[in-house]
């Protein structure tokens, strides 16, 4: 008998309507799962078992009135950057340990009118700033596949969870590839919606014209049913866009044929490890196939991704971070003196990541520096958007590695900030423009580890990423292997 911890989100929502589970039942088997593989994992900051327990107890209760809503009893984790009504939110950092939202962020509001159940809160990254989840502010998160490696970051606990099979979905949240990373280190389909497409209301901020919340699922269709419900425009964030939401369930039927797929030869270079490279061009000529069209483009001004990346984070965390000075809510740490409050709090609360990126920010929007710095970083993220506005004019998505490694051990790169910023070299040209991507199973390296294809799309392109991605994964069975962590 299938446990039913293993059942996709999609296999639970019919298996529910049917009356054949409750989600009771699925609630308290993924409880037990947290309860079991947690303590090695250590995913979760927060497990809200009472209150799932609710919930699943609600949506039993609806289910039986006959009532049907989009993820009615499925239960879900979120990455602590959402705010979670009466639900601790750190955002990862020791600055909001004991913080207590007296709202939700709008996506929290969707999906709990959508019927999700809750069942806890996910380590990260602290404020999102890492690609490995080394720099959370309470401890270190395990890859399922392998506890001995990263799982990613910011979002590793969205992605470990999930890869552990101890939620059936998540929400990460994508500043410069912090979901799809996660997404490929972790196994999974793992959406980075486009700048505005989901709201940031209640999304605590990294770099406000960056960050995008997003889904990380076993399938395809798993995250595609998890954005439908958080996608569209909000009143509370001005940001988002004002288009319809397409039915992403749909339109993941319809296969590739005609579809014209680019191949950016800047993300073939030096660095990428054999494994992850023949991974992705297999891939690719599954598509082609499948009468897709492949074509080489150029995206020349990716080279400077990487730095313009780190100006305009930094930048616009430093202003972000400003308010966490132990006046108004969070750590305090007092010392009579208002300023050397300030310092002292701050000093306390914040890792190092964040103080170096809080540093490089300031420095880089001081006065005799802004138009060197920032001013130019602007007009080359111009130059990039502009990249893949022309490409996109010559084909429908580019398919390309999501990193240039699998997951790497722990310590690896914590040495060196500059090495670890490295690992999202192939990502962060997306957030800089604007534009969707995701990460969908492609395979594992020679150590078992797995390799994600990302596909990006232009803006609002999401149901055509997620078609390429669908049309893929079901001719392939990488999304139903397990770590061996769950079967033992």
């Amino acid at each position: 008998m299938t446990q039913l911890t293993d059942l996709t989100l999609t296999e639970a929502l019919h298996q529910l309507d049917a009356r054949e589970i409750s989600s009771v039942e699925l609630t308290q088997a993924h409880l037990a799962q947290i309860e079991r593989l947690d303590p090695q994992v250590r995913a979760f900051l927060t497990v809200t078992a009472e209150l799932a327990l609710k919930q699943a107890e609600a949506a039993d209760a609806l289910r039986a009135k006959g009532e049907t809503r989009p993820l009615l009893g499925i239960p879900l984790a979120i990455k602590d950057v959402i705010t979670t009504k009466d639900v601790e939110t750190t955002a990862g950092s020791k600055i909001l340990k004991g913080y207590v939202p007296i709202f939700n962020a709008t996506v929290i509001e969707r999906l709990l009118e959508a019927g999700m159940v809750l069942l806890g809160k996910l380590n990260m990254d602290e404020f999102a700033m890492g690609s490995s989840t080394e720099n959370s502010g309470y401890f270190n998160t395990r890859n399922p596949w392998d506890l001995e490696r990263v799982p990613g970051g910011s979002s590793g606990g969205s992605g470990a969870a999930v890869a552990a099979r101890m939620a059936m979905g998540s929400l990460g949240t994508d500043t410069g590839g912090s979901i799809r990373l996660p997404g490929a280190f972790c196994g999974l389909a793992a959406v980075k919606p486009s700048y505005g497409r989901v709201s940031r209301y209640g999304l605590i901020a990294y770099g406000s014209s960056l960050d995008q919340a997003g889904p990380l699922a076993r399938t395809v269709e798993d995250a595609a049913r998890i954005l439908q419900v958080i996608a569209g425009p909000d009143p509370l964030d001005s940001t988002t866009l004002p288009a319809p939401v397409p039915n992403y369930v749909a339109a993941l039927e319809g296969g590739v044929k005609g579809l014209r797929i680019g191949l950016p030869r800047e993300y073939f270079g030096e660095g990428l490890e054999p494994d992850v490279e023949n991974a992705v061009m297999e891939a690719v000529a599954f598509l082609q196939s499948m009468g897709a069209q492949v074509v080489d483009v150029n995206l020349p001004h990716t080279k400077y991704g990487l730095a313009t990346y780190y100006i305009i984070a930094t930048s616009e965390a430093s202003a972000n971070l400003a308010r966490f000075d132990g006046v108004r809510f969070g750590l305090r740490v007092d010392k009579g003196d208002l300023l050397e409050t300030y310092k002292a709090t701050r000093s306390a609360g914040f890792g190092d990541e964040v103080k170096r990126r809080i540093m490089l920010g300031t420095y880089a929007l001081s006065a005799g520096y802004y138009d060197a710095w920032y001013g130019k970083a602007q007009a080359v993220r111009t130059l990039i958007k502009r990249d893949y506005e022309q490409a996109f004019q010559e084909v429908d998505v580019l398919c390309a590695p999501i990193t240039p490694t699998t997951a790497f051990k722990f310590g690896d790169h914590t040495a060196d900030p500059l090495a670890m910023y490295l690992a999202d070299v192939m990502t962060i040209t997306a957030n800089l423009a604007g534009i969707c991507g995701l990460s969908v199973p492609c395979g594992f390296d020679q150590q078992g580890l797995p390799i994600g294809l990302q596909i990006l799309g232009p803006s609002l392109a999401e149901d055509r990423i997620m078609r390429v991605a669908h049309t893929y994964e079901q001719a392939h069975d990488w999304h139903t292997r397990r770590p061996a962590l769950v079967t033992a």
